[in-house]
């Protein structure tokens, strides 16, 4: 689980709701501070499993201030976007669907004009089984045979398949978990756990440490079976991504309990793309350090 290291929104940015062709969805929005000055582009940022749009808070103000226009969403059933009881509402394609949603909204607005003169480009996120969703969505517009609406592709702290054995154990136990528990009751025993691990942050702020519990109970739990099934068991559709031709970035902490960084590596290798390790980071550089992980994505997108 992501943990934002603040929750104020800076001033450049601020909370709103995305209507889209498939549903609403909670979004953070953030721009450069001079709107009449040309922008660098824009980016949409898709958050993993059990996270929200606020996993992306530090970075909103260093990308803002760099010349990009920033969307962070909650995905569906996610925190403050909500959903259906449906386990099918979850499957990975209909994720997808939303992404090219909220691409399409993103084209709809405004026009931004960029440093060249043209409009500017639109470079997609995705955080752990966000980078999933993201991954599906590509390879969906891949396949309609047109031209890609996007500029970039950063797989954040992503593998090419299902999580490491120990994670999809842990996994597992919360999927099985929620088919007979509450989110309330799951929560005290992940808590507990925590305690007994060691694994608590040892200065997490009160405010945080209520917004996690808030976003947790906010959850839809067929979301979260869905979202889990899934990683224990999620394809390697590297070799596809590997053909669509879409510069890309990896991008990972020193560490990582989903994915080994190594597989990470390997990754980037058979996709051709960029590799960057953020250092003093683990499965979430974009709240762990988020200066570092900001200018790794400013230089990959410039």
């Amino acid at each position: 689980m992501s943990t934002p290291p603040f929750l104020r929104l800076p001033g450049c940015a601020r909370a709103l709701r995305v209507t889209t062709a498939r549903g609403e969805f909670a979004a953070l929005w953030a721009e450069p501070a001079e709107p009449s000055e040309p922008v660098r582009g824009t980016a949409l940022l898709v958050p993993g499993f059990t996270g929200s749009k606020e996993d992306f808070i530090a970075l909103l103000e260093p990308l803002a201030a760099a010349g990009y226009r920033v969307l962070a969403v909650d995905q569906r059933g996610q925190y403050e976007t909500g959903g259906p009881a449906d386990p099918a509402a979850y499957a990975i394609d209909e994720l997808a669907r939303d992404v090219l949603a909220l691409t399409e909204w993103l084209a709809e607005r405004p026009a931004a004009h960029g440093t060249d003169g043209g409009t500017a480009p639109l470079h997609l996120l995705g955080h752990s089984f966000g980078g999933q969703v993201v991954r599906e969505a590509v390879l969906a517009a891949a396949a309609t045979g047109r031209p890609l609406p996007w500029r970039s592709l950063t797989l954040l702290a992503t593998g090419p398949g299902a999580i490491d054995p120990a994670e999809a154990t842990r996994t597992k136990l919360l999927v099985d978990a929620l088919e007979s528990m509450d989110l309330e009751s799951i929560w005290q025993v992940m808590q507990q756990m925590e305690e007994g691990s060691g694994s608590r942050p040892d200065e997490l702020h009160p405010e945080v440490a209520e917004f996690l519990h808030r976003r947790w109970l906010a959850n839809v739990p067929v979301c979260l079976r869905t979202a889990g099934a899934h990683l224990i068991s999620a394809p390697d559709r590297v070799a596809e991504l590997s053909e669509v031709d879409l510069p890309k970035l990896v991008l990972s902490g020193v560490r990582d309990y989903a994915w080994p960084v190594e597989l990470q590596s390997t990754m980037a290798e058979l996709l051709a793309a960029r590799r960057v390790v953020v250092e003093d980071a683990g499965h979430s550089p974009n709240a762990e350090q988020p200066a570092a992980t900001a200018a790794a994505l400013v230089d990959f997108w410039a």
